[in-house]
């Protein structure tokens, strides 16, 4: 068998970046900051899908179904956001912003005339938290590729996100 002159797939550039990439998400997800955001989103996606029934607002059928499903949505979306990749995690995370601020508007859009004032309380202070916790993991997110964006390596080296010199 004949060795050949080029370098072995260990050390191409594409591969070094996936296991950077890699490397800088598990970091990210170890943090106890990430633990605690994740922690609290899923908390209160699991209260928003069943908030109809603990603030007693049930009787709101439209609204409960709507609660129901972006909780469970809001719950799956951020409860694994952190350490899998910087993109997916970002996209998650204002996802997640946006299942809030529709938290919020939803029991004037959903159920029209609102008759209890309990629903729309929950409603806006679950939505506020909800939209403030994906802020916080969209912020989370974006530290996590601070370096990529000035042009170095997570190692601290100069080089663009191949390990290319940037011009």
């Amino acid at each position: 068998m004949t060795t050949s002159p080029h370098s072995s797939m260990e050390t191409h550039p594409d591969i070094l970046d996936m296991r950077a990439r890699h490397e800088m998400a598990e970091r990210a997800a170890t943090t106890p900051q990430a633990q605690a955001v994740e922690t609290l989103a899923f908390l209160t996606g699991l209260y928003l899908a069943a908030s109809p029934w603990i603030a007693g607002f049930n009787n709101l059928t439209t609204l409960a179904i709507t609660n129901l499903v972006v909780g469970i949505a809001y719950a799956l979306l951020m409860s694994g956001g952190f350490g899998r990749a910087y993109e997916r995690t970002h996209s998650m995370a204002w996802a997640a912003c946006a299942l809030g601020a529709w938290t919020i508007v939803s029991p004037w859009v959903v159920s029209g005339d609102v008759s209890t004032t309990r629903s729309v309380v929950n409603n806006v202070i679950v939505g506020a938290l909800a939209l403030l916790l994906g802020l916080v993991a969209s912020a989370a997110a974006r530290r996590t590729d601070t370096g990529r964006s000035r042009g170095r390596t997570p190692g601290g080296t100069p080089g663009g996100t191949r390990g290319m010199p940037t011009p």
